[in-house]
């Protein structure tokens, strides 16, 4: 009995041992204020290796660009495989039988002068090879002058994303047409913030950032397609929220499609000149 008793008080001299010797080792490890803070800030801090990108030079392509046209070859791009539309109904029709890629159809059949691709008109549309979602496109375009051409008729194509959500190219210096139809309008959904188009003759450029639209697996709408669009380094689409595809005709609204598609330049019977194209996924 005497034994258990004195194995019991060494426990509990122990205890309170320890306790006294570990309060005074708090004491010693006592934090100002400022180390409290800088702990605080740490527990925030996020570490992880980026994959490193080297910018290019006066516009040229980053390092982890796809190159779609340097003035050397049409080879990233050919004739479209979908008959695109401007008509809702016809979206309609045709987008629930629009597989996912690859796709291969005919080579492009745009002309290749001095460095400059050029739209042939009544060739039809091309399209590049490479299929892209969400994306950084940087794009240069030239309105030839023609003093016989006006409103819409005047240099007209565009830049159409997954095929379907256009950006447009038009002379809009000093020619009248619709708002939602000038350069840098998201075509007939939004009108650009500030007019920033150069006189035809002059080289023009867009970066554009392009968010696809996200569905559910039936089909629901997740997320819309949103576009933020620089004219000739001026911001005139401030991540817009679209309406759906672009439509010359009907109400847009969205159809579910695949989650990577083309990007299209347009045919609208204008010989538009494009140099530099080059884009990011992102």
């Amino acid at each position: 009995m005497t034994d258990t008793m004195e194995k019991i008080g060494l426990i509990i001299f122990s205890i309170f041992f320890l306790g006294d010797l570990n309060a005074q080792k708090n004491e010693t490890v006592t934090l100002t204020s400022e180390q409290f803070k800088q702990i605080k800030a740490k527990a925030t801090e996020l570490y992880r290796e980026l994959d490193r990108v080297t910018p290019g030079e006066e516009g040229a392509p980053p390092s982890d660009a796809f190159v779609l046209f340097d003035g050397s070859s049409l080879d990233p791009w050919q004739k479209p495989f979908f008959e695109y539309s401007g008509s809702m109904a016809e979206y309609a029709e045709r987008l629930p039988a629009l597989k996912r890629g690859p796709y291969n159809t005919r080579p492009a059949d745009w002309q290749l002068e001095k460095g400059e691709m050029v739209a042939v008109p009544g060739a039809g549309h091309l399209v590049t090879k490479e299929l892209f979602g969400d994306v950084q496109l940087h794009i240069e375009w030239l309105a030839p002058e023609n003093t016989t051409k006006k409103g819409q008729d005047y240099s007209n194509s565009g830049i159409f994303f997954m095929g379907l959500y256009e950006v447009q190219i038009l002379n809009s210096y000093d020619n009248e047409t619709y708002n939602n139809g000038q350069a840098g309008a998201i075509y007939k959904q939004h009108i650009p913030l500030v007019n920033a188009t150069k006189p035809p003759g002059n080289w023009q450029r867009y970066d554009i950032v392009f968010s696809t639209p996200k569905f559910s697996e039936r089909g629901d709408l997740l997320n819309p397609a949103r576009m933020t669009v620089f004219h000739n380094g001026v911001l005139i689409q401030n991540n817009v929220s679209l309406l759906g595809p672009t439509c010359y005709i009907g109400q847009s609204h969205y159809m579910k499609h695949p989650e990577e598609l083309p990007i299209l330049l347009q045919d609208h019977g204008n010989p538009v000149r494009f140099r530099n194209i080059w884009a990011r996924k992102l």
